[in-house]
């Protein structure tokens, strides 16, 4: 298929040339894909659980790896490791996607959850600052990279896994599994914060309680690891690799044939990058930070807002295999053009019931993208570069904006000395991914495509 037949193919044009898949699914069976969607949330659960714990306890992290002279400089030095640990992203979105499209989708997340659970692990065994000084930071930012670099991997694969075992009229329903683990691994990580903080003394929580929770990742990435291996590959995985028609370099042929999806891709990926760690990450930090709650209520806050969440993702998968991806991705972006800076605005009330209320809304704003962005940006590539297309779309915009997000909300509003500053940088990611998503092809009603 030569390079203009295949852009036009994947856009939808019609082509003589398109090659789709069959339904060699339609024979797997459903305790198949169950055990395919327990393996999916386990794995991006785990990831999820890290990253929730290091933003919910950014203020005690920050007092114990960096020196206490300047609150706001710790802090912003703790958002920036976080941050610093997403440039490397999307040199694994390159790496897991050549081995998940050359040697198997399985087989890149089996080898990313072990190493995702192994640096989780290692953060809580590292000293403080005040132990063994400068090499704090200096080993907590190492084993962000390699949690940067395992994480590049997870949602890609795992959204690809299911999208390429579900049914062909339910691939938006299954693919919101991966942003609900996400949620749940989040809300997991807010419960414990609320209630390490709630059940123990500051003294005793900068020492060692904010520990704990990292000490939680070896276990549950075994678990996830034993349930990948037990598995097959995924259908249209085992029927490319059948007909000898993986690719050697997917990263090549992305960008040989597949430039404009990947700007597409990476367009669109903008709103869930920023809106998601503003949202559901940085949060709490805003609110005790910037707002003056206390941490108890701000953890409280984000932990009722992630729950609801989860409910709304299922509902926004279904109704993206109804009404459409680029519908319901459109719907997203124009609402937050219009409701974000409102929404902060009322953040600033002092009503906790309003918060709560708010931090709903933002949420189940934020659904309508994250609920339909697994199958969409799945669906828009290849099955030959679906891992590496999705990966390296999805690492790059997440790395440039998604990990500086709570750096950025905290630099800007310094900068600008104005509370509704990361409401404004969020209305600027919805407005990116507007114009990206004007430009695709609506998918949900078609065959996914094969090469």
């Amino acid at each position: 298929m030569s390079n203009e037949s295949s852009v036009a193919a994947d856009q939808g044009s019609p082509s003589p040339s398109l090659n789709r898949t069959t339904n060699s699914n339609h024979g797997v069976s459903k305790d198949t894909r169950r055990r395919v969607v327990t393996a999916s949330f386990i794995g991006n659960f785990v990831e999820w659980f890290d990253y929730a714990v290091y933003g919910y306890l950014a203020g005690i992290i920050s007092t114990v790896f960096f020196p206490e002279s300047d609150r706001q400089t710790a802090l912003l030095a703790t958002f920036g490791v976080f941050a610093v640990s997403f440039f490397v992203r999307p040199l694994g979105g390159f790496i897991w996607g050549h081995i998940g499209d050359k040697l198997g989708r399985k087989q890149a997340l089996s080898l990313s959850i072990v190493l995702m659970s192994v640096a989780t692990f290692c953060i809580a065994l590292i000293p403080g600052y005040a132990t063994i000084g400068v090499m704090a930071p200096i080993l907590l930012l190492l084993v962000r990279v390699v949690q940067g670099f395992s994480a590049a991997g997870e949602y890609a694969g795992a959204s690809a896994f299911l999208v390429e075992y579900a049914p062909a009229n339910r691939r938006g329903l299954y693919a919101a599994v991966v942003p609900a683990s996400t949620a749940a691994g989040l809300l997991l990580g807010s419960l414990l914060a609320a209630l390490l903080s709630s059940a123990m003394t500051p003294e005793q929580l900068s020492e060692w309680g904010w520990r704990l929770p990292f000490l939680l990742a070896a276990p549950m990435g075994l678990i996830g690891r034993y349930i990948r291996t037990k598995l097959e590959d995924t259908p249209a995985f085992r029927e490319l690799a059948a007909k000898d028609n993986a690719v050697k370099a997917p990263a090549f042929a992305m960008f040989r044939t597949y430039r404009k999806q990947l700007i597409i891709a990476t367009g669109a990926v903008l709103l869930n990058a920023v809106g998601f760690y503003v949202i559901l990450s940085y949060m709490p930090t805003y609110l005790s930070e910037e707002l003056g709650f206390g941490a108890t209520e701000s953890f409280l806050a984000t932990t009722i807002a992630l729950a609801s969440y989860i409910g709304f993702i299922f509902l926004t998968g279904m109704a993206s295999d109804k009404f459409g991806r680029k519908r319901m991705l459109i719907t997203a972006s124009v609402l937050f053009v219009l409701l974000t800076v409102p929404a902060f605005m009322l953040l600033d009330t002092g009503n906790f019931l309003v918060i709560v209320l708010v931090q709903i809304l933002l949420g189940g704003m934020l659904t309508l993208n994250d609920g339909t962005l697994p199958s969409f940006l799945a669906e828009l590539f290849p099955t030959k570069v679906r891992y590496t297309g999705f990966a390296v779309s999805f690492n790059l915009s997440n790395a440039l904006f998604g990990g500086t997000a709570p750096f950025m909300a905290t630099l800007l509003i310094g900068m600008t000395h104005n509370q509704l500053a990361p409401g404004w940088y969020l209305v600027a990611a919805a407005l990116v991914s507007l114009i990206a998503v004007l430009f695709a092809a609506e998918s949900s009603k078609k065959p996914l495509l094969q090469d």
